[in-house]
């Protein structure tokens, strides 16, 4: 986060979500304290030494500002918007007109109870909530469920729709690859190996389109060693923490970062896997007869433009 970018996080602050100097401690040192500890992921008695503080003092600042960021919610979490007809952008040409964005789950790691911890035991033995994390075309994060346990599938618009890997259900709302079929881009390199039907290009182009998910959350953690290492606060503040970094990512998206033009390929440790498939959600045959001619109508297109 640059100078300018941190200037108007202050001033939303306090003017949006009524963040107020203490006697003490004024808002910019104080969004600085929280700011550190998020990219840092450091105890009190770091920040005791960087800014002077008592540990007291810290904490409950941190706190403080934790509580409204959360407020700018409204202000930060983006609406999604479809992608146009006449839209430009290769990633999501071909016929990916009304597409909402990408969804994917993500792995972070929690401190909770040792009687909660079976709840929380990921499959690789690790202590983690599952955050269910949505982005629009550019990579701003328009909904985020922290602490998923069941379907958070409320998007029911027919023909709007997210990108979804495998481990979901080709449903009304959420649009899959083909399972059976490759999915991943390599596998396409060059021209002998290109696409040679229409189900193979159909997953070309969706993997292509919701790598954003992928990039996304891989810039999310990456800027944020507190979404990466062992938490040190109690699950209720850990939960909060992470909405809050996801309301700064889009701050900072809307402020002065481009992640198409940055990032390609990013490792977010993904949550949903083929192994983990999500079954709350059903499929119709009304959804899958409509992927099947977008499949078409994307293969035919692309073979007429490469005649």
């Amino acid at each position: 986060m640059d100078r300018r970018c941190f200037a108007i996080l202050c001033h939303l602050l306090r003017t949006i979500a009524g963040l107020t100097s203490t006697e003490v401690v004024d808002v910019e040192e104080m969004v600085a304290m929280f700011l550190h500890i998020l990219a840092h992921n450091v105890k009190n008695r770091v920040i005791l030494r960087e800014f002077m503080r008592s540990g007291e003092t810290i904490s409950r600042h941190f706190n403080m500002v934790l509580l409204v960021v959360i407020r700018l919610h409204e202000e930060l979490l983006k609406k999604p918007q479809p992608v146009p007809n006449d839209c430009t952008n290769q990633r999501w040409s071909y016929a990916l007109q009304n597409c909402l964005g990408a969804l994917d789950g993500t792995y972070i790691k929690v401190n909770v109870l040792a009687s909660d911890r079976a709840r929380y035991r990921t499959r690789k033995g690790e202590v983690a909530t599952n955050v269910l994390s949505v982005c629009d075309t550019k990579g701003d994060f328009v909904y985020v469920l922290v602490g998923w346990e069941g379907s958070a599938a409320d998007s029911r618009i027919l023909r709007y729709y997210y990108l979804v890997d495998a481990g979901y259900p080709n449903a009304e709302g959420f649009l899959a690859p083909y399972r059976g079929q490759g999915y991943h881009l390599q596998e396409w390199c060059g021209l002998e190996n290109a696409p040679s039907t229409s189900k193979e290009f159909f997953n070309m182009k969706h993997l292509s389109a919701r790598n954003v998910i992928k990039r996304a959350l891989g810039v999310l953690k990456g800027r944020r060693a507190i979404l990466r290492g062992k938490s040190y606060y109690p699950v209720e503040v850990q939960c909060r923490t992470i909405l809050a970094c996801y309301l700064l990512h889009n701050l900072i998206m809307m402020t002065n970062f481009d992640i198409e033009d940055n990032i390609d390929e990013v490792d977010s440790t993904h949550a949903t896997t083929a192994a983990d498939d999500i079954h709350y959600i059903e499929t119709s045959n009304e959804w899958s007869q409509w992927r099947d001619d977008l499949a078409e109508e994307m293969f035919t297109d692309w073979e007429l433009r490469n005649q």
